[in-house]
């Protein structure tokens, strides 16, 4: 498989871009850049500025919301097809967590700078994140429903 045709893929596979159009993904793509890390490094600490989001291909990353950034109880655990960093390409707020490689890891990743522009040019591809956050909202609003 192509590089490009496997960066589509894990795209797709992503909660951020699952509603996006295949063909819409294809640009986004093009911007990714990839990087590895290694087991015990931090790829951004609480309250950096958000400046990409992140897409694991391989390897683990575990999430930290702990203020200090050496704390090692992780909300979550994420692993190939998940994304991290994504809150902050849309509320330009800093980093609400601590990511901690846990494994030696391989992401691909887009600049928020990138992801603008590619919403401006590529209206699809916003409308496709806007539904793709709407479904995310309205799974959550769902959850936190009571049953009775």
């Amino acid at each position: 498989m192509s590089d490009l045709l496997h960066r589509i893929a894990v795209l797709k596979k992503t909660a951020i871009f699952s509603a996006v159009y295949t063909e819409d993904l294809r640009v986004v793509a093009e911007h990714l850049d990839e990087e590895v890390c290694f087991k015990g490094e931090r790829l951004f600490e609480i309250n950096d500025p958000s400046d990409r989001v992140y897409f694991v291909e391989e390897g683990k990353i575990g999430i930290s919301i702990d203020n200090d950034p050496e704390a090692r109880a992780y909300v979550s655990v994420l692993g190939p097809s998940d994304c991290l960093g994504e809150m902050g390409m849309f509320d330009d707020q800093p980093r609400s967590a601590t990511a901690h490689v846990l494994e030696d890891s391989r992401l691909l990743a887009l600049d928020k700078s990138k992801l603008k522009g590619l919403l401006i040019s590529y209206p699809n591809l916003a409308m496709g994140l806007l539904r793709t956050l709407s479904l995310r909202l309205r799974k959550a609003n769902l959850a936190g429903t009571i049953q009775r």
